[in-house]
């Protein structure tokens, strides 16, 4: 039984058992001495569902992650200027009835991205791969552009501005040193799988990123590092947005 005093938060995804972010905010609950407070996973097929989630009185706001973060928009009765600017919504907040959408994977990736940029060798004529294009690779190709390093996105269907993974090859990887997972593939419990990419002409000139965070390491990462190149998985992100997840939760400002 609820209490009629208890707070629900929650992350709404599909096939994410594995999240990290129960455990995180049950934590940060704990250490701040929230009382009546429970943070939930809302395991749903299809993003239809999340009208049941949302009749939920005690639910005060959600984090949404794969592959809702586009889907989720129509559901919402506002969408902030960056998030709906970038087509991406991975925080919900829920006052008075309204539904609020936000993007603070923004501020995760590009300060985690940023403090790798300054340990890579050759920072000139940076260029990117966006292995996705789902929602979230939306939100990397704006802070790529922010920090204006051109990049280009990586589909498994043949699409109008888009490389399809035959396309990756020797020189197309001369040129492109940063490689940016934003696809589910390697995450726990199917580690055994990674993008299709040739890594055999992977070397220490490249900077690979993974967006998943469990495992720590994924077979992606693996193969990158056992060619030299530096690499990066997705669990800083996730606590730095996690973090502002919360502020917008219980911040008076955010009220609108």
């Amino acid at each position: 039984m609820i209490h009629k005093k208890t707070r629900i938060y929650g992350l709404i995804g599909k096939d994410i058992k594995y999240s990290f972010s129960r455990r995180f905010f049950l934590k940060k609950f704990k250490k701040e001495f929230i009382a009546n407070a429970d943070y939930k996973i809302f395991d749903i097929p299809k993003i239809e569902n999340i009208l049941f989630i949302f009749q939920n009185p005690y639910l005060k706001g959600c984090n949404v992650t794969i592959p809702y973060k586009t889907s989720v928009i129509p559901f919402l009765n506002k969408v902030m200027p960056e998030a709906k600017s970038i087509g991406s919504v991975n925080v919900v907040k829920i006052n008075k009835k309204r539904k609020i959408g936000f993007n603070t994977d923004v501020l995760g990736f590009e300060h985690s991205f940023k403090e790798d940029l300054k340990k890579l060798t050759n920072k000139k004529n940076l260029k990117a791969l966006i292995l996705g294009t789902g929602g979230v690779s939306k939100t990397i190709s704006f802070v790529l552009t922010k920090l204006q390093i051109s990049h280009q996105y990586v589909s498994r269907k043949k699409n109008m501005g888009f490389l399809v993974y035959e396309d990756i090859n020797k020189n197309l990887l001369k040129e492109y040193k940063i490689i940016i997972n934003c696809t589910p593939i390697g995450t726990y419990p199917n580690i055994n799988s990674c993008p299709s990419l040739p890594y055999q002409y992977i070397s220490s000139q490249h900077y690979f990123y993974d967006l998943v965070y469990n495992p720590n390491k994924t077979l992606f990462l693996k193969k990158a590092e056992k060619n030299g190149a530096l690499i990066r998985n997705g669990l800083e992100m996730l606590y730095i947005q996690a973090e502002e997840s919360w502020n917008i939760w219980i911040n008076k400002i955010h009220e609108i």
